[in-house]
């Protein structure tokens, strides 16, 4: 067994996550919201069926809506749902006060999206219990919110452990207990595996960690590539990779400027077909993808939209679904007749498209 292998990790290292943060947010503002489903998207009724969900609170995801999902089947699957249009402004000031109470802690901090972070306390002298109670204590008495929080040796059993007892929760995964908390793990819960992946467990019938924790490597490699070699790693809780607190590249996209201002949604359509083709083959180069799409829309008069739509796990490098959702986004906030000098498409929240956080190092 390579040496690597064989040395205890010794980090501490939490990762936090506010619980729906959207919409907690709106129903801290609402309490009346809170026993009902409630959707941050326009409601699809008011936009002629347009719209891409932002995120839901726990009462409509029980029904089966998620973030990225189109506002119109989020209402099939929550007729009595309650859909408000994002308040980004709001959010976004909510975020500072969040990510101001992290560095109240350290300064090793990797910021991945408004309401989730992952901090490295590993040169703190209290236990990760300790602290992700007092960062969970702050965090509610200054916004009024809950959070999830995973502490473990790695960003990997970090995360998973943050996803694993929600809504506020926190998970300890340490080196005793970290191959059985994988073994019982849904293969759906391990990172980089999607809808897609998941059938192609379940035909193997490889249900849990444990089952495929008994797949060797070759096989895994064999089927599906590097993401297989990696899940190896990832069923026996390996991943070395840094808390990158220092600044780095915020997002990749690709924006252009039209000399002759575009009037008809077919040009849209194409321009932002465009756009999506060049920023996913800057992204492939890179090796990176990320979690929010970024839609920008300037008009004739420098009006500037911008709209930012987060998943919970890696936008798909997927000309046709970034191109649906930036039209479907176009759709809601502009009205016709309009004018349009620019259009742009970013992806932020980068990671490495292997699959998330998960090369080795």
């Amino acid at each position: 067994m390579a040496e690597f292998l064989i040395t205890t990790d010794l980090r501490k290292i939490l990762h936090v996550d506010i619980d729906a943060f959207y919409a907690q947010v709106e129903m801290r503002d609402n309490p009346e919201l809170r026993n009902r489903p409630l959707i941050i998207s326009r409601d699809p009724a008011e936009t002629g069926g347009r719209g891409v969900v932002a995120t839901a609170n726990y009462v409509a995801r029980a029904l089966g809506v998620h973030s990225a999902m189109s506002a119109i089947e989020a209402r099939q699957l929550a007729p009595e749902g309650v859909f408000l249009s994002p308040n980004f402004k709001k959010y976004r000031q909510v975020s500072k006060t969040i990510h101001h109470i992290f560095h109240t802690f350290t300064e090793k901090i990797e910021p991945v999206a408004l309401d989730e972070a992952y901090l490295d306390m590993t040169d703190s002298h209290l236990s990760g219990a300790s602290i992700a109670a007092q960062i969970r204590h702050q965090i509610l008495k200054e916004t009024g919110l809950t959070s999830s929080i995973g502490i473990s040796h790695n960003k990997l059993l970090a995360k998973l452990g943050s996803e694993f007892n929600k809504p506020n929760g926190v998970t300890i995964i340490t080196h005793d207990n970290m191959l059985s908390f994988l073994a019982e793990l849904p293969i759906g819960d391990f990172r980089g595996v999607g809808a897609k992946t998941k059938a192609k467990f379940s035909a193997l019938k490889v249900e849990n960690g444990l089952q495929l924790r008994q797949l060797p490597k070759e096989t895994l490699r064999g089927l599906f590539g590097k993401m297989g070699e990696n899940l190896y790693w990832q069923t026996r809780g390996v991943h070395f990779g840094e808390v990158q607190w220092q600044r780095q590249q915020q997002s990749v996209g690709k924006e252009a400027t039209f000399r002759y201002f575009i009037h008809n949604e077919i040009d849209v359509h194409k321009a932002f077909k465009q756009l999506a083709n060049e920023m996913i083959a800057a992204l492939k180069v890179k090796q990176l993808t990320g979690r929010t799409l970024n839609i920008k829309i300037r008009d004739d008069a420098f009006n500037t939209i911008t709209r930012a739509i987060t998943r919970e796990t890696p936008w798909p490098l997927s000309e046709t679904l970034i191109t649906q959702t930036a039209q479907s986004v176009f759709e809601e906030v502009i009205q016709t007749p309009f004018s349009v000098r620019l259009l742009g498409l970013s992806i932020s929240n980068l990671q490495s498209s292997t699959f998330e956080e998960m090369t080795l190092f």
